[in-house]
């Protein structure tokens, strides 16, 4: 806030330049880094899926119009929490769409 150069009021105080401040490093925190998402693409490359993995890729799969709920409701059991199970869920629908892709291409 401009300071207005009064002793008194909501802007007092003398009359300063407000200074750009660095980023603090807490707000990278969590962000995906070059170096993670290679390693974990990797991994994912050479390890494949877990088994609970392939089941929800199967779900969708062959599941129908209900398999998104069925889908959640067993990676919620499996990790917890709604956040972690929807984004298994897209992971997996990702993979599967890959998967597709390539066998067309194929």
């Amino acid at each position: 806030m401009a300071r207005s150069g009064i002793a008194q009021g909501a802007n007092k105080g003398h009359v300063t330049e407000q200074r750009e401040r660095a980023p603090r490093p807490s707000r990278s925190k969590g962000k995906l880094g070059k170096r993670t998402a290679l390693c974990r693409e990797i991994a994912r490359e050479v390890a494949g899926l877990s088994p609970y993995e392939r089941r929800i890729l199967d779900m969708i799969k062959t599941g129908g119009s209900s398999a998104d709920k069925r889908v959640y409701k067993y990676a919620k059991r499996r990790l917890g929490s709604h956040k972690r199970a929807v984004a298994k869920r897209e992971d997996i629908k990702a993979v599967n769409s890959k998967m597709r892709a390539k066998q067309a291409g194929a």
